[in-house]
């Protein structure tokens, strides 16, 4: 029938203001002959326009009809759609929210029947209800439909807003239990014999153990068997596995009805890998031995639910003690840790900004904050011990342990997410827990909340409000209570307890927890405007600091720093406006002794963390360090109090080159760690060579200046020797030198040569002055002579003394030279005198080679500690520096002369060049390079932890935990990291033996 223009054009813009994107599509269908008794209806337009998708009803409300399977069944379904509101309202409100369930109407045509009632019991049905509706099933078919038919009239209650989500949530898992009771009768009914010889518990675990189980979701189980009296418990078991077997089989096998869910028992002792059903004994022994943190952590949800429900009650008394001792666990904060970082990094890159459950901001935020609350608080407060999310939530905030306005938010935003994710998974009913990409989908969940004027946009911004808010409740869920257990809070606000307080510090790892209640005490008490801010910088520090190896030490170095800089207007507002800064403070505070001790010497350095694009913590340049450290020294009145000077932008500029390494080492929530390793090992070798020779050429300056004025009678430079000459100096090095002067013209060499030693002993003595500042060693034991040699040479003595008397150690030690402060001219025509010592014409000769190898073999066996462990010690040890380095300098003296890029005094950039000089494989280069960067980052490590230079890995705990963060091991990996270096080492030890001690050339 067609409609006049007019008419048409009515119904079309009527059809558009209902909610109807396809108009022209809806118009056909309501021509069709099912519906011409209800085309002009209102009623039935105003209902469709209700409904989350209009044309997606108005096509299954025609497929209904169409499936009646006579005009009188099609007459019936009419009436009632037009008579009865209740029914109208849920049966398209199914329809128009899934294409699923309309399919299974289409297939049982008779089914809206179960739409009809409006009974209050039909308006909260429980597990007796459920399990009335499935009676009749006695096969996976038949229970299937039954098991449809039941979930329709939960979708319909819930479409239409009759139940909320965590009602829906609870029918869903009702349901699943009569499910499992009905699936396990019908396996029971098919093997008898077996049935007869065990007992069967079913315990429900995850959602369904938790009373809030989703419309598609994997229904966790643990089975629990025994033998009957009489009955040989070995084949009760087997009996048992197999009822178990079959009742999985019934609820998760495909069949022409489809699959209800897989039923999953995966979170039984040993997973997969271990047996499927045990006795209540074997479970038992299995948690009290061998469980780890996350088993007890999933059997918070344990729920009979299926089979004997006496023994199923015996299982979950006996596990419970053992879960709410989970949290006096050793490894409990590593555990909690792990798996917090597990949940994001296992979801797909392509998918974590979709994820409603495991993305952040996600549904699992909300849960896992929650269960460890209860895990920490459950122990003494039996209140907490419930199994579903929102009702601990809520004993939570009843008991002080979270405050009420943070779980009113956090209550808003979980149900907004889990009704999103039911709307999503409610559509095809598949497992699923990504937001759809398509305008389509996206309209409809936006509808079916109540959003109408622009369903997919306002969708969007609530989605992502409800995510932020989890996102920053997450962490202050955690933390923040243990601020207002001591800060003043208004009068009837419910607060942790004291002993609460210490319980939750204990599980995030704070080893004295007293002292750290005091601390926070200090930091947060009061009505100031300080202590406001720092209630609410605190929750997220706490957090930060309890993810690194020493939580207790972050937090009293946070107070020393916070008290030495609480008067200034800038640090708080720094901290609280720039969430690098703060973070950036949290890890330097925490990593170890040097940072802390450097700050706490000039706190305002906390400024250098502040600028948020990471150029706060860049190194400066040598001559930028040069510039103000002579600028310094211009000011200053006298050689000490330049020297002070130059001293105090030495200290400043180790703490930004030290915290530059920490932050990038651990990385931040915005920045990840530098993948790099031997980036951050150039970074702080340049970095900290560049400084200490800034720090020579201000101290230089200031002796001549207060002894000569501005002309020394003698041309005077530096020249650096090991790994200062080679740009690679640690936190805690010496700095190894030569001194070279020389006579200007008219002056008495000795005069110049006393006037050189006064320079270079004013020098040593000014550097070590004690005070604030850390001390800067000059050791000059490379020169001629070492110890027995004069402190200062001439040009000229120098020559003299290599032409005649030089070693092939000094040859050896010369690859390293290069100048570093004082006349340049003079240090260059040094660097012109030594240049065919270390790279000799012709490479070395084999009675050299020999004596190198012999003085390398004497340096392992005299000069190792005693008692420390070889294969552990980064520079003498196996595969350390001093194996890599001697292999390199050894292919220098070799090939030097005839390839220009040996020519350098950096360890890296000689074994690069060799490299390209086909001197040493590439595999072989590699593992060098490997080694010595990882050997060069466990001594900055050791320095960085302990506040003092080490070369082997600290034997106490939390320094050895400490060294592992900063190498990129997570707690609970030290073994790891170990193994690692070990491995690593014995490799590059293997090349050594071969380049560096073998018979052939290279």
């Amino acid at each position: 029938m067609t409609a006049a223009p007019g008419r048409r054009s009515s119904t079309f813009t009527r059809l558009l203001r209902h909610g109807f994107t396809d108009a022209s599509a809806a118009e056909r269908l309501l021509d069709s002959p099912e519906l011409v008794p209800l085309r002009d209806d209102p009623v039935l337009l105003d209902a469709l326009g209700a409904t989350a998708d209009p044309d997606l009803a108005l096509l299954g409300l025609v497929r209904l009809l169409e499936a009646q399977p006579n005009p009188g069944a099609r007459q019936e379904l009419l009436d009632t759609l037009i008579s009865a509101k209740p029914l109208r309202d849920r049966l398209l409100g199914v329809l128009g929210a899934s294409t699923a369930l309309a399919d299974h109407l289409t297939r049982h045509p008779d089914d809206w029947q179960a739409l009809v009632m409006y009974e209050s019991y039909d308006l909260h049905p429980g597990v007796e209800e459920f399990e009335a509706g499935l009676a009749q099933a006695d096969d996976p078919v038949s229970l299937r439909v039954a098991y449809r038919r039941c979930l329709l009239s939960i979708a319909a209650r819930d479409v239409c807003g009759t139940t909320g989500v965590a009602e829906s949530a609870a029918e869903l898992a009702d349901l699943a239990t009569a499910t499992l009771r009905a699936a396990l009768r019908i396996a029971e009914a098919a093997a008898p014999e077996d049935a007869g010889l065990c007992r069967l518990a079913v315990i429900a675990m995850g959602k369904c153990g938790g009373h809030e189980l989703n419309y598609v979701s994997d229904v966790d189980v643990i089975f629990v068997g025994e033998a009957v009296e009489g009955a040989d418990e070995t084949k009760a078991v087997r009996a048992a596995t197999r009822l178990a077997s079959h009742m999985m089989r019934i609820c998760s096998e495909t069949t022409v009805e489809g699959s209800i869910w897989p039923v999953d028992a995966n979170l039984r002792p040993e997973g997969r890998n271990g047996p499927l059903v045990r006795t209540l004994s074997s479970h038992l022994a299995y948690y009290q031995r061998w469980a780890k943190t996350w088993e007890f952590q999933a059997l918070l949800k344990a729920r009979p639910v299926a089979g004997d429900l006496e023994l199923g009650e015996e299982y979950v008394a006996a596990v419970q003690p053992l879960v709410w001792k989970a949290a006096e666990r050793e490894n409990f904060v590593p555990d909690v840790q792990k798996m917090r970082r597990r949940v994001v990094e296992n979801i797909p890159v392509a998918e974590v900004d979709r994820q409603l459950k495991l993305g952040p901001g996600g549904l699992r935020d909300v849960e896992f904050a929650v269960q460890l609350l209860q895990l920490v608080h459950g122990r003494t407060d039996t209140s907490l011990r419930s199994g579903t999310t929102l009702d601990a939530l809520g004993a939570l905030a009843a008991g002080g342990y979270v405050g009420r306005t943070d779980a009113a938010q956090l209550d808003e935003a979980y149900r907004f997410l889990r009704t999103m994710e039911h709307r999503i998974q409610l559509f095809r009913l598949r497992r699923t827990h990504l937001v759809p990409e398509e305008e389509a989908e996206l309209r409809r969940i936006g509808r079916s909340l109540g959003l109408r004027t622009d369903p997919v946009a306002e969708l969007i911004r609530e989605w992502k409000r409800h995510a932020t808010v989890v996102r920053r409740l997450h962490e202050k869920l955690f933390y923040r209570p243990l601020l207002d257990a001591v800060a003043q809070l208004a009068s009837g606000e419910a607060r942790l307890s004291a002993e609460a307080a210490r319980e939750r510090l204990v599980a995030l790892g704070y080893a004295d927890p007293a002292s750290a209640l005091r601390h926070l005490e200090a930091l947060a008490s009061g009505v100031t405007r300080k202590a406001a801010i720092q209630r609410t910088l605190l929750p997220v520090l706490l957090g930060w600091f309890a993810d690194s190896a020493d939580p207790d030490a972050g937090l009293l170095n946070f107070r020393k720093v916070s008290d030495a800089l609480g008067k200034t207007p800038w640090y708080l507002r720094l901290l609280r406006d720039e969430g690098a800064a703060a973070q950036n403070l949290a890890r330097v505070l925490s990593a170890g002794r040097l940072a802390p001790d450097l700050l706490m010497r000039a706190p305002e350095a906390v400024a250098l963390l502040g600028d948020g694009d990471g150029g706060g913590l860049e190194p400066r340049s040598r001559p930028h360090l040069e510039q103000e450290i002579l600028a310094a020294v211009r000011r200053a009145d006298g050689s000490a109090q330049a020297v002070t000077a130059a001293r105090g932008v030495r200290r400043r500029e180790l703490f930004r080159t030290a915290a530059a390494d920490i932050v990038g080492s651990y990385g931040t929530e915005e920045q990840p760690a530098e993948a790099d390793q031997g980036a951050l090992v150039d970074l702080v070798g340049g970095a900290v060579s560049d400084l200490t020779a800034a720090t020579l050429a201000g101290t230089l300056r200031a002796v001549v200046r207060e002894g000569w004025g501005d002309n020394l009678p003698t041309r005077f430079a530096i020249i650096g020797m090991g790994r200062f000459g080679g740009h690679e100096l640690g936190y805690g090095s010496d700095a190894d030198v030569l001194f070279v002067h020389e006579p200007r013209d008219g002056v008495d060499e000795r005069e110049a040569s006393q006037a050189a030693n006064k320079v270079v002993s004013e020098m040593r003595r000014l550097l070590q002055i004690p005070s604030a500042d850390p001390p800067l060693l000059i050791d000059a034991d490379l020169r001629p002579e070492g110890k027995s040699g004069p402190l200062v040479r001439t040009l000229t003595s120098y020559e003299a003394y290599y032409r005649r008397w030089a070693l092939t150690w000094e040859s050896h030690a010369l690859l390293r030279a290069e100048p570093v402060a004082g006349d340049e001219d003079l240090g260059r025509r040094f660097i012109e005198l030594v240049d065919p010592l270390r790279y000799p014409a012709g490479g070395l000769g084999d009675e050299a080679v020999r004596e190198i190898r012999r003085l390398k073999a004497r340096m392992e066996s005299e000069r190792l500690p005693r008692g420390a462990d070889p294969k552990l010690h980064a520079k003498l040890g196996p595969g350390g520096l001093s194996d890599v380095e001697w292999t390199v300098q050894l292919t220098q003296l070799r090939h030097g002369a005839d390839e220009p890029g040996l020519r350098t005094t950096r360890t890296r950039e000689a074994l690069a060049a060799a490299r390209t000089a086909g001197l040493i494989t590439d595999e072989d280069a590699e593992i060098l390079d490997e080694a010595w960067v990882l050997a060069t980052r466990v001594r900055n490590a050791v320095m960085l932890v302990r506040g003092r230079a080490g070369d082997t890995f600290p034997s106490e705990p939390r320094e050895l935990a400490a060294v592992g963060r900063y190498l990129g091991y997570g707690p609970g990996h030290v073994g790891d990291m170990l193994d690692a270096y070990r491995r690593t080492a014995r490799r590059a030890r293997a090349v050594v033996e071969e380049l560096f001690y073998g018979a052939a050339e290279r």
